[in-house]
């Protein structure tokens, strides 16, 4: 009873981890994630914590943290971080999903330390790894990247945010806005239809793959109309409804307080005070 009363008074892990992973979204906030005291130390305890959403979602946000090349060094040698990567890799009960998810951070990390050589037979092992703890070896991820008419301000990402997550076999994504894009990391095993079919859904989107040609020139290339059935993410608790969440809107020539590293700070050492809390008493 106690417990419960204390959770509505603070925001749960859930959400707190999910802001994290909105804020990491934005490519102005990354290093100051990185920088802050709290954050990250935070970010590698909940890779440890029961509910597997909370874990997914601290992976997709460093993910985000890892695409900012600076961040790397710093992140790679934080205590535990490596360490709890692998032991999400080799647990028996993470989703498919989430092993790929944290076998492509490790990847990312690994390689900062390392010449292109060591690198690359390095990820090859890793790869290898990775599929023998998923016990297939069609589980392999591949990338998409959509172009979506309609994806024109921050309401429309979140639903298309909303429609990719609910889909059972992507792993994570980045939207680039400015070119109304987004690059999806999928199961090999998932058609890339199922995104075309999830996005159309919103009733305001459409989606058409974007390939390169043999001369290297970028095409855009319709789906089928035809809806393909999408297998849902039914196991996992919903994301945190979007009037809870901070305002994300990328690519923009006007910039708003929380898409800037001083916005952001505020609200990290809010969130590091309640990471100390949570998981040191």
């Amino acid at each position: 009873e106690k417990m419960n009363s204390a959770m509505s008074e603070e925001p749960d892990a859930l959400s707190v981890v999910n802001q994290l992973r909105d804020l990491a979204a934005d490519p102005l906030n990354r290093r100051a994630i990185v920088q802050d005291q709290g954050c990250l130390p935070g970010l590698i305890l909940f890779l440890d914590h029961p509910n597997p959403q909370v874990v997914h979602s601290a992976l997709l946000a460093l993910r985000y943290l890892a695409e900012c090349r600076v961040n790397r060094e710093k992140m790679r040698s934080e205590l535990g971080m490596m360490l709890s990567l692998q032991n999400v890799i080799q647990k028996t009960t993470t989703p498919g999903e989430t092993k790929l998810l944290a076998s492509e951070v490790y990847d990312i990390l690994q390689s900062s330390n390392m010449s292109d050589m060591d690198n690359v037979n390095e990820m090859n092992y890793r790869r290898r790894k990775a599929q023998f703890f998923l016990g297939s070896t069609n589980k392999r991820a591949k990338t998409v990247v959509l172009h979506i008419d309609g994806l024109d301000d921050s309401s429309r990402r979140n639903l298309c945010e909303e429609a990719l997550l609910k889909i059972k076999g992507v792993i994570s994504f980045t939207f680039q806005m400015a070119v109304q894009r987004c690059v999806v990391r999928i199961r090999s095993d998932l058609k890339a239809e199922a995104l075309a079919t999830a996005i159309a859904s919103t009733k305001v989107m459409k989606a058409q793959q974007v390939v390169k040609s043999e001369s290297g020139e970028e095409m855009l290339v319709p789906f089928q109309d035809t809806p393909v059935e999408v297998e849902q993410n039914t196991d996992l608790p919903e994301y945190l409804p979007e009037d809870e969440s901070p305002t994300k809107e990328q690519d923009k020539a006007v910039s708003r307080v929380g898409s800037h590293p001083e916005g952001a700070a505020s609200w990290l050492s809010t969130a590091a005070n309640f990471l100390s809390r949570s998981f040191y008493w």
